[in-house]
């Protein structure tokens, strides 16, 4: 074990990664826990107020967001700085994250159907910092062979290639396959070579024309959400909290 944290995670100087993304996630499960216990008006907690305004955590998230990575950029990977700016900026990131719907709506969704957005990019940041941890690179720049990367020509068009494929997924509306295509080579030829969603760019583009390209595409992605949508709310309900059933927001956790 020893052996293997040396030569994988001090070597290569991924400690400040590791101990951000664990920084990350603990924050994230710490800060709903205490926002459901807030909402259920359990325990010690309360939402912080400053002269009658309320204050999101994604304020003070903002700030160490900044101090962090200022300070991960000024320090050195391999030294105690490092690490201790890789600890505040998850901290930081966890806490801004957890309030991604609010600054994507400027209202306070946390508890609205809405505010289910802030729990999946929790998700996919959590599960592309891992795959960077894990040792894959953008683009799959890690996966050439030597004499590839010796050729800069094939390592080039490696890369161009598979940015373009990820491109043509996100054009297709498939925005998960295109982001976790862009770690992991060759993830995104499924989503660039299925139809594309019935409202992405690619549809408005191509399919305006062709009616059955867009009768099908209008089909498979009902099929597609009536499979998915109620699994993946299940999961985000769980990890999240359920959204108010009401119009109504209840009081939720700073």
């Amino acid at each position: 074990m020893g052996h293997w944290w040396e030569r994988n995670i001090l070597e290569p100087g991924k400690l400040p990664l590791l101990l951000a993304l664990t920084a990350f996630v603990l924050t994230f499960v710490v800060t709903r826990v205490i926002t459901r216990l807030i909402r259920a008006g359990k325990g010690p907690f309360g939402n912080v107020q400053a002269g009658g305004v309320h204050i999101h955590h994604v304020v003070p998230g903002v700030v160490l967001t900044v101090v962090g990575g200022f300070g991960a950029v000024a320090s050195d990977r391999h030294g105690a700085g490092g690490a201790i700016a890789a600890v505040v900026f998850g901290i930081g990131a966890g806490l801004v994250l957890d309030e991604f719907a609010l600054i994507l709506h400027l209202d306070d969704v946390y508890w609205s159907p809405e505010g289910r957005k802030s729990v999946e990019v929790v998700v996919i940041t959590a599960a592309l910092v891992g795959l960077l941890l894990s040792g894959f690179s953008p683009f799959g720049v890690n996966d050439l062979s030597q004499d590839e990367l010796q050729d800069r020509g094939g390592a080039i068009a490696f890369v161009a290639a598979n940015f373009l494929i990820s491109l043509v997924a996100l054009s297709k509306g498939k925005t998960r396959t295109a982001v976790f295509g862009a770690i992991v080579p060759l993830v995104a030829l499924a989503g660039a070579l299925r139809l594309a969603r019935p409202a992405s760019a690619w549809a408005r583009r191509f399919y305006s024309r062709r009616p059955r390209a867009r009768a099908r595409s209008l089909l498979r992605a009902y099929h597609h959400d009536r499979r998915w949508a109620k699994p993946r709310r299940a999961v985000q309900d769980w990890i999240g909290g359920k959204p108010d059933p009401s119009p109504e927001r209840l009081p939720r956790g700073s």
